[in-house]
């Protein structure tokens, strides 16, 4: 039987074979029709034409209808490794989509062709999420080039979507194709972590981003008693929901920050010109709130400030819903997967890695709700969606260790 360490030999060998793929990944953008792209066809067909030639045999495809995107879908497949008992599967699962570059003057190059340097692949989504969706293949091959027959099947997924809500991604797999995940299923989710390995994330907060739309009366800036002015009530307003803070003050030391956050955040444009007073004034706010709280109070709440802010400034206030997410149970600190991921982040990097909450959300949210055992890990730099971009190839290397050796012994 192979062990470890020669596993460990095999991933190291294929270093250079890791990067190539980074390089040709990163050549095929696959950003949002939301954002302007063409989706992510073009670069799910390259992943799956490269895993039929890796041996790995025809993914199976679970693609979204989407009018919108290249030839219409958005992709999601995976392949697995047969295992000695099929009574669950460990699933390493990426996303294939990635964000814009944004301003492209503060990148040193082209932000789709890689720059190696100081051993960093830099490149828009080098790190979010082709690290971890790199070192899952070769995780994967390296556990086939060695003749290792997994503990249990070992999955590779692949989904859509991630970056814009998972629509067209996880949410879409589960709600036409639910058969495809057991009951007893692990999943490890690479999509956050810390450089040094040593978190693993096991909860999320709920999220809430709300948009509120003041409507008064336009009116001559030097005439306000002939208006009602939208933006000053608006401010009043943000100033108001600032004391969620004390109505909601709430610590779970599991989660960084401790506590729910409310923040406002985008605010539109309203008149052109300085000397007219709104009529109609945009803003909006991004709430993390701890699970333990219950999201109606909190709804109920910030609809009491609305109505006080209404009363005093005679304004119309209307709060709707941009996204809303609320935190799904959290996986257990004990759970199988969270276990040996403990024990092979001990073995291979000397890190006592920790559970930890995070603001931000994942797509393994949508598989807690279904109760499965869900652990986002990787060693990240967190580069995510910054200008420069990178990977560093060590981290890429390390995390297929890791992946190989649960998916191997669990």
């Amino acid at each position: 039987m192979s062990t470890k360490n020669e596993i460990i030999r095999k991933i190291e060998s294929f270093k250079d074979e890791m990067i190539k793929l980074q390089i040709d990944l990163t050549a095929i953008p696959a950003i949002s029709p939301v954002s302007g792209g063409k989706g992510e066809w073009r670069k799910g067909e390259f992943l799956k034409g490269y895993l039929a030639s890796g041996g790995f045999g025809s993914p199976v495809c679970m693609d979204a209808p989407d009018d919108r995107a290249e030839n219409g879908v958005r992709p999601n497949f995976f392949v697995k490794i047969k295992g000695k008992n099929s009574g669950k599967t460990v699933w390493v699962m990426s996303h294939l989509d990635i964000v814009p570059p944004g301003e492209l003057r503060l990148w040193k190059g082209d932000p789709y062709k890689v720059r190696i340097e100081d051993g960093k692949l830099i490149g828009r989504g080098t790190e979010d999420n082709q690290q971890g969706l790199v070192a899952s293949i070769f995780a994967a091959k390296a556990l086939k080039a060695l003749g290792i027959t997994p503990e249990y099947d070992a999955g590779l997924l692949f989904v859509s979507d991630e970056e814009n809500g998972s629509k067209f991604g996880i949410q879409h797999i589960i709600k036409t194709s639910p058969e495809i995940f057991g009951k007893n299923d692990l999943f490890i989710i690479p999509d956050a972590g810390e450089p040094d390995g040593s978190m693993i994330e096991v909860a999320e907060k709920s999220i809430c981003w709300m948009k509120f739309t003041t409507k008064g009366k336009q009116c001559h800036g030097s005439m306000p008693h002939l208006g009602r002015n939208a933006f000053n009530a608006a401010s009043h307003l943000v100033c108001r929901l600032n004391d969620l803070y004390k109505a909601f003050p709430l610590k779970d030391p599991l989660f960084d920050p401790p506590i729910s956050t409310f923040e406002a955040t985008k605010k539109d444009a309203n008149v052109e010109n300085i000397n007219t007073i709104p009529g109609e004034d945009v803003f909006y706010m991004d709430s993390r709130v701890l699970p333990a709280i219950d999201l109606k109070e909190v709804f109920a709440r910030i609809d009491s400030y609305c109505a006080e802010v209404s009363r005093d400034f005679d304004v119309e206030i209307k709060r709707e819903f941009v996204q809303m997410e609320e935190a799904a149970p959290p996986t257990p600190a004990d759970s199988e997967v969270v276990v040996s991921l403990k024990k092979w982040i001990k073995e291979t990097y000397d890190v006592e890695a920790k559970v930890k909450g995070i603001g931000g959300g994942t797509v393994a949210a949508y598989l807690r709700r279904l109760g499965l055992q869900s652990a986002v890990w990787s060693r990240l730099d967190e580069m995510a969606h910054q200008p420069e971009e990178y990977c560093r190839v060590e981290n890429m290397i390390g995390d297929a260790k890791i992946f190989a050796c649960v998916m191997a012994y669990l």
